[in-house]
């Protein structure tokens, strides 16, 4: 491995190429912790090596600047250190109709360092793209680094000990962004953790609150049920000033049986039901309006002419 690049080529990386790799990391990494049986067992704490996931990345070249817009995951055979190309084949062939402008610049992974076995697959792709390029993301949480812990590299022919070899040398990027990834991005980055453990947004926040406090109410309810059932066996003594708080309770339910809720409860769901009714009728119109115009642009050719047709 060379410490630096001296082809000239200026890369360009955007945000979502970032994102997918780490969603494609942990994503590799909670399905293997749970259905795997961990490898060894430390002091109590379970360890296992980390998974190493395969992708590859595409963008657009542009002289001599790359850029590097998306990724697409990839399926590895550890036991051959290949790729399936069936499915390389058939995702290009499916990005190519969606992105038509976009070419598969090389592709990525996982770790700290690039391996030795790296470079089978590096020139496994070079069939593809003659010059490819590598992506490597490192997993591993350093709260002292500042920079990203991306890393691209390209692959140059140097002689070593009078043998032509190919090997991997560094490359320095940019982070390129538009309108719409600044704002996935700063949407991502003011997620709040639930209780669950993943990222939730405000909205999930309210929601998961909510939640919980019908939780809690229901385990609550649940409790008086029990005790009042074991009251009635003769299991536990009968204590009448709890009775007397339990009744006052239940004496609050009908509360939202009465007329007024009624009323109100209907009119809000009426309102409801309106502006969903109205969302649809616009919707509709204004499909329809798409319609008349792309008929009216089809034939009125015909109409300027002035001359019969076989639909008039």
């Amino acid at each position: 491995m060379a410490s630096s690049s001296s082809s000239g080529l200026t890369f360009k990386l955007h945000p979502l190429v970032i994102l997918n790799i780490s969603d494609h990391y942990t994503r590799v990494k909670s399905q293997s912790q749970s259905q795997s049986p961990p490898s060894a067992v430390n002091g109590g704490e379970t360890t296992s090596p980390p998974p190493r996931v395969f992708g590859c990345v595409i963008g657009v070249q542009s002289g001599r600047t790359v850029e590097i817009f998306n990724s697409f995951e990839l399926l590895y055979y550890p036991s051959t250190n290949s790729l399936d190309r069936s499915f390389l084949e058939k995702k290009q062939e499916l990005y190519k109709k969606v992105f038509p402008n976009f070419y598969i610049l090389g592709w990525y992974s996982t770790g700290s360092e690039a391996e030795e076995s790296d470079m089978h697959i590096h020139k496994a792709l070079m069939d593809i793209n003659e010059s490819p390029i590598y992506v490597l993301l490192s997993p591993s949480i350093n709260h002292a680094q500042k920079d990203l812990p991306v890393t691209i590299y390209e692959s140059e022919l140097h002689v070593i000990d009078g043998i032509p070899q190919l090997i991997f040398v560094r490359s320095s990027y940019t982070i390129e962004t538009v309108e719409a990834e600044r704002i996935s991005v700063d949407h991502v980055a003011h997620l709040k953790p639930s209780d669950g453990g993943s990222a939730a947004t405000q909205l999930a926040a309210h929601l998961t609150g909510i939640h919980s406090a019908i939780k809690m109410l229901n385990s609550r309810i649940r409790v008086l049920h029990h005790y009042l059932l074991a009251m009635q066996k003769g299991d536990i003594p009968c204590e009448n000033s709890l009775l007397r708080q339990v009744s006052s309770l239940l004496r609050r339910l009908p509360a939202i049986e009465s007329e007024k809720f009624q009323d109100d409860f209907l009119t809000e769901y009426n309102d409801t039901l309106l502006i969903s009714y109205l969302a649809m009728l616009t919707n509709c119109s204004s499909s329809m309006n798409e319609l008349v115009d792309k008929f009216s642009t089809a034939f009125e050719k015909h109409i300027i002419r002035g001359g019969r047709t076989a639909f008039f």
